[in-house]
C-alpha cells in the first residue's frame, strides 16, 4: 500500500514539473499563453489530465493536461516549440539526476520511507521521460522531431499530430491488454524497461 502511495505521490509530483517548465520555458521564449491560461504554476490541479489519469489507472503510466502554446509568439516557431516540447522531459531527467546524488551517497543517513519515497520519484522521472520522448502524440517526442522534418511533409506532419493521439490509445491499450496478457509481453514494456536499465546505470555509474 505505502509503495502505491509512493508512486502516485512521486507521479503527481513529476508531471506538474514537467508540465509546469513546459509553461516557464514558453513564456520565456515570448510566448504567455500558457501563463494567461494559468499553468505557469506548480500546483498540481492545473495540470491533471483525463485520459492521462485514466492511463496512469489502466497500465500505470499517466501524463498531465498539454500545455497550450501559440507558435505565433515565437521568434523561431519551429525551433522554438520544439525547445517548449523538450523542457518537460527535461526537467524529469534533471530530476532523476539530482536525486541520484543523496540516493548514492547519503543513503545510511535518510530514515528508510524518505529513501523509499525519493527512489520512487527517481524511477519514476526516468520513466516519463522515457515515456514522453516517444515519438507519439500527444506525448512531447512527437512536437521535438518536428524540427527534423522537411518542409514538405509539414501538412503530413500536421495531420499526424492531429490524429494520432488516438492510435496511440489504441495501441497502449492493444499493448497492455492482449499483447501483455495473452501472449505476456509488452513492446512498451520491452522498450521502455531496456532504456530504463540503462539509464539508471549510467545515472548511478556517472555520479
Amino acid at each position: 500500500m505505502l509503495a502505491v502511495i509512493y508512486y502516485i505521490l512521486a507521479l503527481v509530483l513529476v508531471v506538474t514539473i514537467h508540465e509546469f517548465s513546459h509553461a516557464w520555458v514558453a513564456a520565456k521564449l515570448g510566448d504567455p499563453t500558457a501563463k494567461i491560461a494559468g499553468r505557469l504554476t506548480l500546483n498540481p490541479m492545473a495540470h491533471l489530465d483525463l485520459m492521462g489519469t485514466i492511463m496512469l489507472f489502466l497500465i500505470h503510466i499517466g501524463w498531465g493536461k498539454p500545455v497550450p502554446v501559440n507558435p505565433h509568439y515565437f521568434k523561431k516557431p519551429k525551433r522554438d516549440e520544439a525547445l517548449t516540447a523538450l523542457a518537460g522531459p527535461v526537467s524529469s531527467l534533471i530530476l532523476a539526476l539530482l536525486l541520484t546524488l543523496p540516493l548514492k551517497y547519503l543513503p545510511l543517513v535518510m530514515p528508510q520511507p524518505f529513501f523509499d519515497f525519493l527512489s520512487t520519484v527517481l524511477d519514476v522521472s526516468l520513466l516519463l521521460f522515457i515515456f514522453n520522448m516517444l515519438p507519439f502524440p500527444p506525448l512531447d517526442g512527437s512536437k521535438i522531431v518536428a524540427i527534423f522534418i522537411p518542409r514538405r511533409f509539414q501538412r503530413i506532419y500536421s495531420n499526424y499530430l492531429d490524429n494520432g493521439m488516438i492510435y496511440f490509445a489504441i495501441f497502449l491499450l492493444f499493448d497492455q491488454f492482449v499483447l501483455a496478457q495473452i501472449f505476456n509481453f509488452s513492446i512498451l514494456q520491452f522498450v521502455i524497461g531496456n532504456i530504463f536499465t540503462f539509464l539508471k546505470t549510467l545515472l548511478f555509474l556517472g555520479t
